[in-house]
């Protein structure tokens, strides 16, 4: 009952929202020059050049935010492992450079990349990578460190080994945390791929933004960012989806331990 009330409460709120939307460019409240209604934005959808232009777009950037996402987690979530306690040697040799390269800005260390790599395909996933590595990575540590220690300490003394103690009790521990950092930097890939392909590239939906607005195609901006929103809305729940079923599975070996 609850989780009904729960889902039927934000439904509520995005109708709302909505609803404002397509009600304050018609009526005036705001000017639909600027900011036109709803059902404008969804008109556009259906004008097959528009349509076109955003399905081959869409296409191009899922493959550099996917690349650059999956290249993050390749490097993030083992150097979270090691980072993480397990070798804390290693994490206080390593917790200074860490801090200080997670704190670079990326827009402008995105420039640097772009003097070695170019304005290809190759300096985009890499920027994305590089933003979305941070909040693994500290996400991954902050699960490692956080996990109870009784916890380790009652698989030790059944005679739980080392990898049987890290895949059935720590990592079941940390994933939650691990699951957050994956949440935040798939919102993190839609930012920085917007960003680098307005600023170097010649396709994608950040360069398609960028000429709708040198253009002064109001609505289809409207309408590139609608589809932007609802792509790392659609990620975040797909990632929200395996979160739930790992909690599920990690669940049933503890049991077995």
């Amino acid at each position: 009952m609850e989780f009904a009330v729960n889902i039927g409460r934000k439904a509520a709120v995005i109708l709302v929202f909505l609803a404002l939307w397509e009600l304050a460019p018609t009526l005036g409240w705001i000017d639909p020059l600027f900011v036109p209604p709803l059902s404008a934005v969804l008109a556009a959808f259906n004008d097959p050049a528009v349509s076109a232009g955003l399905w081959k777009h869409t296409q191009i950037s899922l493959v550099r935010a996917l690349g650059g996402y999956l290249l993050a987690l390749a490097l993030a979530i083992p150097l979270g492992f090691l980072l993480g306690g397990w070798f804390k040697k290693l994490n206080k040799a390593f917790d200074s450079i860490v801090n200080v390269c997670a704190q670079t800005n990326p827009f402008i260390f995105y420039h640097i990349v772009m003097l070695f790599l170019g304005i290809d395909e190759s300096s985009k996933v890499v920027m994305i990578a590089w933003t979305c590595t941070w909040p693994i990575l500290f996400n991954t540590i902050a699960g490692i460190q956080h996990t109870d220690p009784l916890l380790i300490k009652s698989a030790r003394s059944f005679g739980v080994g080392r990898w049987r103690l890290f895949s059935q009790v720590v990592l079941p521990a940390a994933a939650p945390a691990i699951f957050t950092g994956m949440r935040l930097s798939a919102g993190y890939a839609f930012l920085m791929l917007v960003a680098a392909e307005m600023m170097g590239a010649d396709s994608g939906l950040g360069w398609l933004l960028r000429s709708y607005q040198e253009n002064y195609y109001i609505t289809r901006i409207f309408a590139a960012a609608l589809l932007i929103a609802l792509l790392g809305l659609t990620v975040d729940a797909v990632i929200g989806y395996f979160e739930k079923r790992f909690a599920r599975r990690a669940a049933m070996e503890q049991v077995k331990v």
